[in-house]
């Protein structure tokens, strides 16, 4: 056996025992370093499809955010995602909580999402995708579908990777009520 075929059955070895026993990093997902639970979220000003300019973490002080990132307005799955938050709407505003949705698209490209899908939570452009990679939410040039909880204090709470769409705001609430019992 050459010496080049050694070392990769050496190294498809070693990484295929590294996944059997999860040695692989809690903190780490596909998009990068995930910040830590039960710490302070990153903070963050980004523009808003709104109409008031620029929104930032610290202006929801007091509520607790739901926050997740997308990979692009009007696709499928984002769609499907957008559409169960906003039919949950009322439930995340009794519970004290603000959604808000973040990716690389335009604030043009937001507003027209959320004129055509009728969404009435903010959409924030992170076009340079500094946000997103403070999340580990970033793959190169789209954000990934996380979502992160945080707290009225502004510490997150949990983080959500390998998000269903189809399901994941059930999840969210389910957890924010979870959450909030903790926290009383």
């Amino acid at each position: 056996m050459s010496r080049r075929i050694f070392i990769r059955t050496l190294l498809a070895c070693c990484l295929a025992l590294v996944t059997w026993f999860n040695f692989a990093p809690k903190a780490a997902a596909l998009g990068g370093k995930l910040p830590t639970i039960n710490k302070p979220a990153p903070e963050f000003t980004l523009p808003t499809n709104t109409g008031r300019g620029k929104v930032s973490l610290a202006d929801y002080r007091g509520k607790w955010v739901v926050l997740y990132f997308y990979p692009k307005d009007f696709t499928s799955g984002c769609t499907i995602e957008a559409r169960k938050f906003q039919q949950d709407l009322p439930k995340y505003i009794a519970k004290n909580a603000q959604i808000i949705g973040v990716s690389v698209d335009s604030v043009d490209s937001h507003a027209k999402f959320c004129d055509s899908e009728g969404l009435k939570f903010p959409l924030l452009a992170d076009s340079d995708g500094k946000v997103s990679k403070a999340y580990g939410s970033w793959i190169g040039f789209v954000s990934m579908r996380h979502t992160f909880i945080i707290d009225p204090k502004g510490v997150l709470r949990e983080t959500y990777i390998g998000v269903n769409p189809v399901i994941h705001s059930n999840e969210v609430l389910a957890r924010l009520d979870e959450l909030k019992a903790t926290a009383s």
